[in-house]
Formats: C-alpha cells, sequence, structure tokens
C-alpha cells in the first residue's frame, strides 16, 4: 500500500490480487488493533475498510479482520512496524515502511531489492523529510472554502486536490496536520460531510528531486519492485 511517488498514501495498484487484498486486510487488522475497532470511530479503520471494499474484498473477511485486530478472537496480531531508509537509483532519498511478523526475514530481503540503490542505516535519509498527519477528501459542495475548512480542522497545510481521486462536481483537498491531531481533523471533516479517501501518517519530502525521463523509469520500476514486497506497507521518495 501506499505509493506516496505516485499519490501520498495511495492503495498501490498491484496486478496481483492476493497480494493487493492481503496488504489492505493488513492495513485494517492493525488500524484494528491501534485504535477504536468501530470505523465510525477510528478514522484510520474506517478508510482501510472503504478501500477495501473498492477493491471488492469480501464482507466477511473484513469484519474477520476488524476482530482479530481488536483481539478478539483467539489468533494474535503480531505485526511490527519496521522502518528502512536508502537511495533510489539516481541517488532519491526514499524511506521504506514495513509491517511485519518477522524482521530477520523482512530486512534482507528489502535489502537485496536496495540492490540497484543504496540501503542505508537508520537516520540516512529521515532529516530529509517532515512527518505529517494527511487526510485526503473531497465535499459535494464545489464552493467549499477549503481554507477555511482547514482552519476549522485544526489542520497546518491545505493544498486542492485533483484528479480520478475527486468524483465530478465535488471540491477535492488534502490537509496536513500535526502527527498528533489525525484522528482529531479527520472526524472534524467527516463530521462536516467531507468524504475522508485516506487518513494516516505520512512522510513527506523537504525537496523533490527532477529527473529526465530515462533515469525516472528506472527509479520507478525500482519503488514499484519495493512496493509489490508482501511486506511493504508504505514507501515515500522525494521524486517530483
Amino acid at each position: 500500500m501506499g505509493a506516496q511517488w505516485k499519490q501520498a498514501g495511495r492503495v498501490a495498484n498491484s496486478t496481483k490480487r492476493g497480494a493487493m487484498i492481503g496488504k489492505l486486510v493488513k492495513e485494517i487488522l492493525v488500524a484494528a488493533k491501534l485504535g477504536d475497532p468501530h470505523p465510525e470511530n477510528n478514522a484510520r479503520l474506517w478508510v482501510a475498510v472503504e478501500a477495501a471494499k473498492k477493491h471488492s474484498v469480501p464482507r466477511d473477511t473484513i469484519e474477520r479482520a476488524i476482530k482479530k485486530g481488536a483481539g478478539l478472537l483467539d489468533e494474535k496480531v503480531n505485526y511490527e512496524l519496521v522502518t528502512y531508509e536508502g537511495f533510489a537509483p539516481a541517488k532519491v532519498p526514499v524511506i521504506v515502511e514495513c509491517l511485519t511478523e518477522n524482521r530477520n526475514r523482512t530486512a534482507p530481503e528489502i535489502r537485496q531489492l536496495f540492490k540497484t540503490g543504496q540501503f542505508g542505516g537508520p537516520g540516512s535519509v529521515a532529516f530529509m523529510f517532515d512527518r505529517w498527519g494527511i487526510v485526503e477528501a473531497h465535499h459535494a459542495d464545489k464552493n467549499q472554502d477549503i481554507e477555511a475548512a482547514a482552519i476549522e480542522a485544526g489542520a497546518q497545510e491545505v493544498q486542492p486536490l485533483t484528479g480520478e481521486e475527486v468524483p465530478e462536481n465535488h471540491m477535492g483537498a488534502r490537509f496536513l496536520c500535526h502527527p498528533t491531531d489525525l484522528d482529531a481533523v479527520s472526524k472534524f471533516l467527516k463530521a462536516a460531510k467531507w468524504n475522508v479517501t485516506a487518513s494516516e501518517m505520512s512522510y513527506l519530502a523537504k525537496n523533490y528531486m527532477e529527473l529526465p525521463e530515462a533515469q525516472k523509469k528506472e527509479v520507478h520500476d525500482f519503488l514499484n519492485a519495493l512496493d509489490e514486497h508482501d511486506d511493504v506497507h508504505r514507501v515515500y521518495a522525494a521524486l517530483k
């Protein structure tokens, strides 16, 4: 999930449906474990469930994942978040977040995927990124004042959002907030009739690199290979 170099925090369009469903279910498990098991009270879980529905994940699979994540079943959730840093080809800074139940298996596999780039230690590129809470949403009223909505919601910044994720005749916006305010901003926007499509912690590069098309393709191939790994949850790259 979350091919950030394509769109911040967006579910990757995997060609392998099984792998894609696995990542969607894993996000539901973790969201339910970290917060309220009721989607209406847990913005991250609500977004994860909506993403799963959008990709036709069966209802019983979604419900079981919520119960498992919330500890309502005998099965335990042992996923931990592990972050790796390094450089893609052309020295593009990259941060990779993994959800894994076995870091001793995941670490060498991620290191191997960095063979065409450069694997780095903790802190090697993190200083090149800022940590933000990001909420993406759209509203049926195209006359919405997104600046006013951001102030009322408690967001620090807001950006217009366009593209296929915004329905026709809707106003779209990306709200940036302090990580600790993410849940509050999401809940405010939902109450104000915004349709929240993403609510998550994210890394945003302080500076983005521009590359010629030939190099850009090489970097995209590298990032896609990372994103397709079963344990990879989010990939963030300083690529324009």
